[in-house]
């Protein structure tokens, strides 16, 4: 598999680049704070881990990760990016981010706002569901009788299946939610995304990040999507 990039350090960033490396795949890592910032963890991750700027992390290879605030996203390279595949983990939170107009006004999904900023990139929406913790513990060899599967969504077959083949070598099946004016379907609060990974789905939001995570099988994933709700994004506290 080439080389992945990975734009963002943060819990999700680091969590996908641990089962990179550990899947023998090597990953160049970058974020605002400059390559030096990253020694300790590329240390960590072994010979298979760089760091590097943002756009050497961009044109590492043919898929690139990006796991930045939605308020970074227009820092992103653009023209590094741009006819390549990236798998964009965006969320939208209003308490971090602010009010955006066009997403309260539910004129676009997240993805297609991000693909806005990214002109030319084929967009993957993933790994946008699933809380950074989760991630290790329900990660599965290929085949394994409990591994679980995560959304994506995009308007690129093509980038769709390159997306897929790298989250099945993380270690999940994918199941395909259509295309980014559909990814709504896995955004928060929305019966595919967070919760349904979390062994107790009703505890308070803050403390989601105790609970264990909780495989979920292709079959209940597309259940989860098929019966999701679009969910009122102006009223979106979190």
């Amino acid at each position: 598999m080439p080389t992945l990039g990975i734009i963002g350090s943060g819990h999700i960033g680091t969590a996908i680049a641990r089962l990179a490396v550990a899947a023998g795949i090597p990953v160049v890592m970058a974020n605002s704070r400059g390559p030096h910032s990253l020694a300790r963890l590329t240390g960590e991750l072994g010979p298979l881990a760089d760091a590097g700027t943002a756009e050497e992390a961009a044109r590492a290879g043919d898929l690139t990760l990006t796991c930045v605030p939605l308020t970074a996203v227009p820092t992103l390279p653009a023209d590094a990016l741009r006819g390549r595949t990236v798998l964009d983990t965006t969320n939208y939170h209003p308490h971090r981010d602010g009010r955006i107009t066009p997403l309260d006004r539910e004129e676009l999904t997240t993805g297609e706002l991000v693909r806005q900023h990214l002109p030319g990139a084929r967009l993957v929406k993933a790994f946008n569901t699933i809380l950074a913790h989760h991630i290790p513990q329900l990660a599965r060899p290929t085949g394994a009788p409990d591994r679980s599967a995560l959304p994506l969504a995009g308007d690129d077959a093509d980038a769709k299946a390159s997306a897929a083949r790298l989250i099945d070598r993380l270690g999940f099946d994918t199941v395909d939610a259509g295309p980014l004016a559909a990814s709504w379907r896995f955004e928060p609060g929305s019966t595919a995304c967070i919760r349904l990974y979390a062994a107790d789905p009703d505890v308070p939001h803050t403390r989601l990040p105790d609970v264990p995570a909780l495989p979920v099988p292709a079959e209940g994933l597309r259940a989860a999507l098929t019966h999701s709700r679009r969910v009122r994004v102006a009223d979106r506290m979190f």
